[in-house]
């Protein structure tokens, strides 16, 4: 017996050793692969949208507004009163969209909002972040498509 209790001790090592790099490889290979990065989880959101050239007319089909929304940002000192543009893919989700644009889409815009801090509304930098995570916070809410762009088109930051 005590000459075959070395040969068990290597034999569960080596066992242990062979379950700790599988399970390593297969959360490697399996895991959760979602970027953390607000920018490039609306790339992944929208990599299945097809990029074609529209004409004016589609895009006004396709493209919804909501103007003038006036909120202030984490430091209370600052209101911001913005106006957004989004581009949907398809009629359908534009009709979506419009019926729950002030229920829904609103509040997440505020949501958005509220957490910035006046220096990061300075730039273009921070405006298209805020553009990015619009996009991802506002396409679990659509069923019937996926919006496909955010564009601000009115931007005031005002100090009380």
């Amino acid at each position: 017996m005590k000459k075959m209790l070395p040969w068990l001790v290597s034999l569960l090592l080596a066992i242990t050793l062979i379950v700790i790099v599988g399970l390593y490889s297969w959360s490697t290979l399996f895991g959760d692969s979602s970027p953390k990065d607000p920018e490039k989880q609306a790339q992944e959101s929208v990599k299945d949208v097809k990029a074609e050239p529209m004409s004016a007319d589609e895009i006004i089909k396709v493209t919804s507004e909501l103007n003038d929304i006036k909120t202030n940002i984490a430091d209370t000192d600052y209101i911001v009163t913005l106006s957004l543009s989004f581009q949907l893919d398809s009629e359908a989700a534009k009709e979506e969209f419009d019926k729950v644009k002030d229920v829904k889409i609103k509040p997440i815009v505020n949501r958005a909002l509220w957490v910035l801090e006046p220096g990061q509304l300075s730039g273009t930098q921070g405006k298209d972040q805020l553009c990015a995570e619009l996009l991802n916070a506002i396409n679990p809410v659509l069923t019937k498509g996926k919006l496909s762009k955010v564009e601000i088109t009115n931007f005031i930051m005002m100090q009380i």
